[in-house]
């Protein structure tokens, strides 16, 4: 600790300081409570006269006078003053003192305070000529000072009580009117201030000389008169107010008619004191005592004085004292507010307006001290044993701020600064950096005896936070619990014992803790409870009794306080027990009268009976003094008590009832001197006070407490305005509240915010105004509530939830009016993506990844605000139109910079950055407003509703490709919705499709875990109503095309190019849409750079379907054809490369799927043969044959060309043969074809022979082509037989058994009827050519078979076929 030293003004008692900046810090705050003090002063003298005590101005444009309005101020601006003092501009603190010295309004007694107030201001000497503006500063106090005039006005009309001084020892105004003076009240402050110099001396208290101080130069001193003389100066000036005692001055007796000279004296000197001595204060124990004790009891009496004089001079002492002594004043405090400004600003129990507002005027300061509602609420509501003061204030403020049947007055202002000022303390403790400890829900896992919860160090924000959280969470339960026990005892108990708050097995120590510290309990219940005869109850009982403090307290008065905590029950036996339990404890710690605790239990039923013999009105005749006495003989011991002692009690008792039955919540309490003195006993256990840093360490909890109110009232006070000031507060305070709901993740509160607000925009009511444009213009409350709605979103929309919905609303409400800009739902793609696509195909005014794409937001009847703009210039309309005023222009110019200030588009383009709740919330909302589409036909503007939340939708989307999961499921089902639920086509459903396309196409490169789900979502493309694709099938196959071409890569899995595959053959028989599905099927398979295994037999389907389709010339058909023939060679590379790296095992199975996919592609081939296009058909079958004799490279199994000639070449020519034998009207020149057919055949089982002789089923596929060569030997073409055929057949097949020969494969083998395969062949050839057999086989015997061999080989031939 540093040295006490002395210096001028200000700091005349202080503390050497060893902190230089704490020390600046400090000064500012207590010269800011100094000023305030004289502001108060200032303004309790006016507030008394008939002219400034209204309580409500009359003209319209302000709610008080400007001179009053300007006092206001300054005390708003007084505590945000946070660097040194030379650096503020004396004008600032100056100026409204001044107004009020220079108005003629004023009378003499105003003037003079004013005088007053400045003189004192000066003479802190804090004003030098290194003060900013100082010469500024000292022109305007000459001035004003010397044209100042002391107006002699009626004083019946100056004021209402007709008091000519009514603020005599402050200030003594003069008739003439020239001077002031301040010389009294300064040389009383001089001769204060030396003894308070002299409180600071560390030598012997005793009497010296001093040598006799100048009026104005009060800081010189001499001898210092000693601690124990200043103790007594301070102990004459607090017995000064204890003239109340006498007078009978109450809340209810006291009158502006009782001479308030002498308490305001005291007042005064006391206050000075208390600023000029500071917190050096605590470091002299008598001195603090007197402060704690008798000062603080007169200071709760005078709080409740009808004067606003003393009332304002009490509220700015308990201010100084909370600045400096408030760790020593802890119950001291929570009783002055509980018992004096709530009782007043409630106005419930009788005060003037006058009373309510100097009371709401203290508090409002109080609430401008950064640290003072954390403090309230942690030393306060987080203590069991104290009441809810923080909690309670900040409901008094927020009703308070509500205009109830009333107009908007200064009052609710008042208050709404309060309220204000608690809100952006919150947001600047924010500012300063979390605090990083542990803040989450608390819990008791175990049981701990509540009323002994320690904190390890009050002073360590590492202690005392969790400390006081789980205090508070201690507090709420036992409310809860008593909210129980009043309804049924048994289960209240037992719900405490579930939260651990009692033990399993009940003891009576923690139920009497329970009933003695819980506050809401039902009195008569506890009574009954603990008058019970039950031994357990009687254990509680005395248990209960333990807790009272009785020590060095009359019996009267620790009666009293017992007897407050429940009802005394009616029947005797437990009164009796009552008695007995609070007469020992009593004994116990008072034992100095009282012989036993007998004596003290037949006292205090003495008592009982003499406070029912006084009070209750059926007594007729009262017990006298002497019946008191004379009923207690020889009670103490055998022994009489002193005569003094019980009439002491005797008239305690007549002059103040002890109610045996308190009332249930009866508000707030009146401090009663027996209260006091049990607070006394109290701030000596309490636990130590606990000073808040400039953290937010209990604002989450503080704020879950007030936000609800909060919003209301500031709501409300919004909506009731008229003055731009006003909205500007409002506005303030809901953006502070955002901040601290967002920050301490209180997305309920902000919703709540959100929704409140959105109110205010007018864009949510169904205006009636003909331009709701320029209406919107004209409203200032709903621009600014606009503003501030969409900066709110933007800053704040990761804790953003239900609130979207409304958010959503007021932007529709913007795109119906045209005042959106043009491209609020953009998606932020890439400039070069959008300008590679330009200039490439058709261009697409419905597709959104065209480059053409129409902006979004813009409604159809405009574009945008300057298009709503250009029409109200517009003069060439059908219907002639006025001029524009220029109160219009200026209206839209207002609604112009409104809208542009929001930066709706923010929302969207940077919903990157929201978290995934709200994001989702976000895209939930758009779904919602867009509403769900119904079958038939819907209004247009319904639909351009829905279109505009589709396209804002599709935005958020792209933009959140790396979230893409947490969006998806939602998108699609709204997307599935639509596409579904529309037969015609329209805009929306339009948006839909393309904008689904666009999705995939966009996400496939970041997404490939979701590729399928992605390409899956486009199978809604096929499922659309016939009328809906066919009018889009087009733009569809170009999006399609384009979504291939950039992200084949991307599609890896079968089932998403079975959805590509199934779209572009879809496209193959639509004129328009054919081209492009064609082009991507061939950028596909052209290359084979994107042919896979997984993709090969959809490709090569796909290929089929524009092989097959008539759409177009049938050059393309032969390029489809050519796709297909050309993929085997990519077939067959895999197949090499396969039986390369694989395994024998694995290559086989491979080499499987490879023989599947090959079948499947002679298969497509096949059907292709049979088109009716010559040269489709022609080239069809050459590709067949390349395909089948192509396949060195792969592996087929013998049974794959068993089937394969099954399956591919037997049914190909049979078709051909059919289509052949009949009607040929479509099919032109079939006998080349069947030409060809049989060519194939030939030449496939020529190429293949060697291994289809090994297949066991080779008689009968022999027998296959024996049979189709008859067949086609005597087809007729055109009803005749062909020529070329029966030329070509027996060719193909004397060139075949040729092969056949000399490969071995046909020879005759044993005898005759022993080869089934030589009997075979010879049986079909000469039906064919009867003559080839003597010529290819000259050595075998040509005898004909017998019937029996005939039959026999025609039983072999049906088992082969």
């Amino acid at each position: 600790m540093g040295r006490l030293k002395l210096h001028s003004g200000i700091n005349a008692i202080e503390e050497e300081p060893e902190d230089f900046e704490s020390s600046e810090s400090s000064n500012t705050t207590t010269l800011a409570c100094m000023i305030d003090t004289e502001v108060a002063a200032v303004l309790a003298v006016m507030r008394r006269n008939v002219r400034w005590g209204g309580r409500y101005m009359s003209g319209e444009d302000q709610l008080e006078h400007s001179l009053i309005q300007s006092l206001k101020a300054l005390r708003k601006q007084l505590f945000s003053w946070n660097q040194p003092w030379h650096t503020i501009s004396p004008m600032l603190y100056l100026q409204p003192f001044l107004d009020v010295i220079r108005s003629d309004e004023t009378g003499a007694p105003i003037t003079s305070i004013a005088l007053s107030s400045v003189y004192k201001i000066l003479s802190l000497n804090v004003i030098d000529q290194n003060t900013t503006n100082i010469e500024d500063a000292m022109h305007l106090i000459v001035d004003s000072v010397t044209s100042c005039r002391f107006e002699v006005t009626d004083p019946a009309s100056e004021e209402k009580a007709g008091v000519d001084n009514d603020y005599a020892i402050v200030t003594k105004p003069v008739e003439d009117g020239n001077t002031n003076s301040e010389y009294d009240t300064e040389n009383s402050v001089a001769t204060f201030v030396s003894g308070a110099q002299s409180l600071m001396d560390d030598g012997p208290a005793g009497p010296g000389s001093r040598k006799p101080a100048s009026p104005y130069d009060l800081h010189i001193m001499t001898e210092p008169y000693g601690v124990p003389s200043m103790v007594e100066i301070f102990h004459f000036l607090c017995s000064l107010l204890n003239m109340v005692e006498h007078v009978g001055m109450g809340a209810r007796a006291n009158t502006i008619s009782f001479d308030e000279d002498v308490p305001l004296f005291a007042l005064n000197m006391i206050n000075s004191a208390i600023e000029l001595g500071g917190a050096s204060i605590r470091h002299h124990p008598r001195l603090l005592s007197l402060i704690q004790d008798e000062l603080f009891r007169n200071l709760m009496q005078f709080g409740l004085s009808m004067s606003p004089l003393i009332l304002s001079m009490v509220c700015s002492i308990v201010l100084n004292l909370y600045q400096h002594l408030r760790t020593e004043l802890k119950l001291q405090l929570e009783a002055f507010f509980s018992c004096v400004i709530l009782r007043l600003a409630q106005g419930k129990y009788g005060p003037s307006y006058q009373q309510q507002e100097v009371a709401m005027e203290a508090l409002v300061n109080f609430c401008r001290q950064k640290s003072f509602m954390v403090e309230m609420y942690a030393n306060l509501d987080c203590d069991i044993t104290c009441s809810n003061v923080f909690e309670e204030l900040s409901n008094l403020i927020s009703k308070s701020t509500f205009p109830v049947n009333s107009p908007l007055s200064a009052m609710h202002i008042l208050a709404l600064d309060g309220l204000i000022a608690v809100i952006q303390g919150m947001a600047e403790r924010i500012s300063n950096g979390l605090t990083g400890l542990d803040l989450g829900p608390v819990h008791l896992d175990e049981y701990t005896p509540f009323w002994m919860v320690k904190c390890d160090n009050y002073s360590d924000p590492n202690h005392w936070v969790s400390f006081v959280r789980r205090r508070k969470y201690i507090k709420r339960r036992l409310m809860i619990g008593a909210d129980h026990f009043n309804r049924d005892p048994k289960k209240g108990l037992e719900f405490l014992q579930g939260t651990h708050l009692l033990p399993d097995k009940l003891d009576p120590q923690s139920v009497a803790c329970f009933f003695r510290y819980t506050a809401g309990l039902d009195k008569n219940l506890v009574g009954d409870f603990l008058g019970n005869h039950d031994e357990f109850c009687v254990q509680v009982l005395n248990e209960f009794a333990g807790t009272f403090d009785f020590q060095y307290m009359n019996l009267d008065t620790a009666l009293r306080l017992f007897l407050e905590t429940f009802r005394l029950p009616g029947e005797s036996q437990k009164i009796q027990r009552v008695l007995e339990a609070f007469s020992e404890r009593y004994y116990m710690q008072s034992p100095e009268i009282l012989a036993n605790k007998d004596a003290a239990l037949v006292l205090s039923y003495s008592i009982i009976m003499l406070n029912t013999d006084q009070h209750n009105v059926q007594v007729k005749k009262k017990m006298t003094e002497e019946d008191f006495i004379r009923n207690n003989r020889h009670i103490n011991g055998g022994n009489d008590l002193p005569r003094e002692f019980l009439s002491e009690l005797y008239h305690s008792i007549c002059n103040n009832e002890i109610r045996t039955t308190p009332e249930q919540g009866s508000g707030f309490p009146e401090m009663t001197p027996s209260r006091w003195i049990d607070l006394m006993h109290k701030s000596k256990k309490t636990a130590p006070y606990i000073l808040a840093d400039s953290r937010a360490y209990l604002d989450h909890d503080m704020f879950a407490i007030m936000s609800g109110p909060t919003i209301a009232a500031i709501s409300v006070v919004f909506d009731h305005a008229e003055h731009e000031d006003v909205y500007q507060t409002c506005i303030d305070g809901f953006l502070a509240i955002a901040k601290i709901s967002a920050c301490h993740h209180l997305e309920d509160v902000l919703d709540d915010l959100v929704v409140s607000l959105c109110k205010f925009t007018t864009l949510l009511n169904a205006s009636s105004a003909d331009e709701p444009v320029l209406a919107f213009g004209d409203d200032p409350k709903a621009r600014m509530a606009t503003i501030t709605i969409f900066t709110i979103a933007n800053k704040y929309g990761d804790y953003i939830r239900t609130g979207w919905r409304n958010i959503l609303d007021c932007i529709l409400r913007l795109h119906k009016l045209g005042l959106l800009p043009a491209r609020v739902a953009t998606d932020a793609a890439d400039e070069s993506e959008l300008s590679s696509e330009q200039g490439q195909g058709k261009p697409l005014a419905n597709s959104l990844s065209s480059a053409h794409l129409q902006a979004m937001g813009t409604p159809r009847r405009s574009s945008g605000l300057m298009g709503r703009f250009s029409q109200l210039l517009s003069l060439d309309t059908e219907e002639p139109r006025s001029q524009p005023t220029e109160q219009q222009l200026a209206a839209h110019q207002r609604t112009l910079q409104t809208i542009q200030k929001c930066h709706i588009d923010s929302i969207f383009t940077e919903s990157k950055f929201l978290q995934a709740e709200s994001l989702l919330q976000l895209a939930r909302a758009l779904i919602w407003a867009a509403g769900r589409p119904q079958k038939g036909n819907s209004s247009p503007e319904d639909e351009d509703t829905a279109v505009f939340c589709l396209e804002l939708l599709i935005a958020i989307t792209l933009n959140n490709r790396d979230r893409i999961v947490l969006l998806w499921q939602g998108v699609y089902e709204h997307i599935a919705t639509i596409a579904q639920s529309t037969v015609m086509p329209c805009n929306l459903v339009q948006k839909a499709i393309f904008g689904l396309l666009r999705i995939c196409q966009r996400l496939l490169p970041y997404k490939e875990s979701l590729a399928d789900e992605l390409l899956r979502s486009l199978q809604l493309v096929l499922k659309l109503d016939a009328r809906v694709a066919d009018a889009y099938c087009e733009d569809i196959a170009l999006e399609v095309s384009r979504l291939v071409k950039a992200n084949a890569n991307h599609i890896r899995s079968q089932a998403g190019w079975r959805t590509i595959t199934s779209l572009l053959s879809v496209t193959a028989r639509h004129p328009e849409a054919s081209e492009a599905g064609f082009n991507a099927v061939s950028f596909v398979m052209s290359e084979g750079t994107h042919l896979y295994p997984a993709n090969y037999v959809l490709c090569v389907d796909a290929a089929r379907h524009f092989a097959e389709s008539r759409v177009g010339q049938s050059e393309r058909s032969i390029r489809a054809l050519d796709l297909m023939g050309d993929s085997l060679e990519h077939l067959a590379k895999w197949a090499r490369t396969a039986k390369e790296n694989m395994g024998e095992e694995d290559f086989a199975k491979t080499s499987q799927d490879f023989g599947e996919m090959w079948l499947r592609l002679v298969q497509g081939l096949r059907k292709v043969c049979l088109d009716q296009r010559e040269d489709v058909r022609n080239h069809a079958l050459q590709s067949l044959q390349k395909c089948l004799g192509g396949v060195d490279g792969i592996s087929l199994a013998h049974s794959m060309w068993s089937q394969c000639f099954d399956k591919v070449i037997f049914t190909v020519l049979d078709d051909l043969l059919e289509i052949a034998s009949g009607s040929q009207k479509d099919y032109r020149n079939m006998e080349g074809t069947l030409l060809l057919a049989i060519k194939l055949l030939s030449k496939v089982f020529l190429q293949l022979l060697q291994e289809l002789s090994q297949l066991s089923t080779f008689c009968k596929l022999w027998l296959g082509v024996l049979t189709r060569m008859e067949k086609y030997m005597k087809v007729k073409v055109r009803s005749k037989k062909s020529d070329k055929l029966q030329e070509t057949v027996p060719e193909l097949l004397k060139n075949i058994l040729l092969v056949m020969k000399t490969k071995g494969v046909l020879l005759q083998r044993s005898a005759l009827g022993g080869d089934s395969l030589w009997e075979l062949t010879w049986l079909h050839v000469n039906n064919i050519a009867p003559s080839m057999r003597l010529e290819l086989f000259p050595d075998q015997e040509s005898a004909e078979p017998c019937d029996d061999e005939s039959n026999g080989l025609a039983s072999a031939e049906a088992g082969a076929t």
